[in-house]
């Protein structure tokens, strides 16, 4: 008796459709979620997942003593720096006088970054971010400036 059910008794012959050529944006931010998940609960965390998705955090990490709203972000490398979208953006289905874009200062406590190109997860406290895009640096910059820099190993989530 074989060990693979009937329904998959011969795979190699199943054809997988082709990705889409269209980036999926839900599929990306899902991988984050679930890196930015296991590097948490790797580093002693409890996590949990909100009900619904209207909220402005995607989960709740928990330290045994105090609960953290954490926004999930994928970020990604250009030009030495990890760029990540510090706001939520909803031009798509907005209003007619109202902001496309709206930042998550005040909304979350941290905001987690999960970059692809690294393989890394950073976390940065709801004091470090910004209205538009946040940029964390990996390499140093080309006029060798150091001050006012926002270094990706300092926030990196071991």
């Amino acid at each position: 008796m074989s060990a693979i059910s009937y329904l998959f008794s011969d795979l190699a012959a199943v054809e997988l459709p082709a990705q889409a050529e269209r980036r999926n944006t839900k599929a990306v931010g899902d991988r984050s979620e679930l890196e930015v998940m296991g590097a948490l609960i790797r580093n002693g965390y409890r996590i949990a997942l909100p009900f619904g998705e209207n909220h402005r955090y995607d989960l709740i990490a928990d330290d045994g003593e105090r609960l953290y709203r954490v926004q999930v972000k994928t970020g990604r490398l250009r030009n030495g720096a990890i760029r990540v979208a510090c706001h939520s953006s909803h031009a798509h289905r907005r209003k007619p006088g109202e902001r496309a874009i709206r930042s998550y200062r005040g909304e979350v406590d941290y905001l987690a970054v999960y970059c692809p190109e690294t393989k890394k997860v950073y976390l940065l406290p709801e004091s470090e971010l910004v209205d538009s895009f946040g940029h964390l640096r990996v390499n140093p910059t080309k006029n060798r400036q150091s001050r006012k820099i926002r270094w990706a190993w300092q926030f990196e989530l071991a």
